[in-house]
């Protein structure tokens, strides 16, 4: 749902949460990894805005950060449950980033949805306290504010969460080798290249599908070189027969939006490093892609 903000004749308040609303998204949005759900959070810190005594706020930005860190922290803690009965592996959504590759932020970090999809290992608080330091650049003091706690124990937070996350993955090479590996990867998987696969594909590699329960998406994950190349491998026949490949943008990076003539059935971005690819995130939900899609074609009428 988009924010209802009426413009025709802004006040100051107007103004300030307009300036502010390309943050507050990106906060709620790494928070939650959901556009739909960061949306109805911007709605609702505007709707609190709106009652707010806006005369005891010496600075509307850091007030209505405050209010949707908050508030993205109380809707993940209600998502996880809701994630756990969700059929397969849960990726976040993917959102088209051209027209702001930071996404409201200072620095474009933990938007990637490799990233993304492991944040969702760390409980909301810490997510929240990372998304604030890494993506934002607010000082530890600001954020124990925001989180309501002390200053010791947000750096604790973020200490725990970059060691968590470092942890899980390897150092990722740039966007041209990231292009060609997986260029090579789609030429191999759509002709069933068992060779060139195992060649691409790291050691551990993990393949995971978001199909929301539609039929043909892996429920679980693919681990391992050798499981993930054959899967792929026998995958092809049915799969890719006329489909065809349209390189887009999504999270910063590239991606590949798989065609069944003018529908899209699927999204591909990979995680990877020298080693090769590391991890394959296929969106198949429907409801994940609609979105993703019209975002993309009105940028492209702009």
């Amino acid at each position: 749902m988009a924010t209802v903000v009426d413009t025709d004749s802004p006040d100051d308040g107007t103004k300030a949460f307009i300036a502010a609303r390309p943050q507050l998204f990106g906060i709620a949005y790494r928070v939650l990894g959901s556009t739909a759900e960061a949306e109805d959070v911007v709605q609702e810190a505007w709707l609190r805005w709106q009652h707010a005594d806006r005369d005891a706020v010496r600075e509307p930005s850091a007030f209505l950060a405050t209010v949707t860190a908050r508030l993205a922290i109380n809707v993940a803690q209600s998502a996880r449950v809701r994630r756990e009965s969700y059929i397969g592996p849960w990726i976040p959504e993917p959102v088209d980033t051209r027209a702001d590759p930071q996404l409201g932020a200072e620095r474009a970090e933990a938007l990637d949805l490799a990233l993304l999809f492991l944040l969702e290992k760390l409980n909301p608080v810490e997510r929240a306290a990372y998304v604030l330091r890494e993506a934002f650049d607010y000082p530890y003091q600001q954020i124990a504010e925001m989180l309501e706690t002390s200053e010791a124990n947000t750096r604790q937070l973020v200490s725990r969460a970059r060691k968590r996350l470092s942890s899980d993955r390897r150092q990722p090479v740039g966007p041209d080798a990231h292009r060609r590996l997986m260029e090579v990867f789609l030429a191999a998987a759509q002709g069933g290249d068992l060779a060139v696969l195992e060649d691409v594909l790291t050691e551990d590699v993990v393949s995971y599908t978001d199909g929301g329960g539609i039929r043909g998406a892996s429920r679980i994950p693919v681990v391992g070189r050798l499981h993930v190349s054959k899967y792929l491998a026998a995958f092809a026949p049915r799969f890719w027969p006329g489909k065809s490949v349209r390189w887009v943008e999504a999270n910063g990076g590239p991606a590949a939006l798989v065609l069944d003539g003018a529908q899209a059935v699927a999204l591909l971005t990979a995680e990877t490093s020298e080693h090769g690819i590391e991890r394959l995130l296929w969106i198949m939900n429907p409801q994940k892609l609609a979105p993703y899609v019209a975002s993309l074609d009105a940028s492209s009428d702009d």
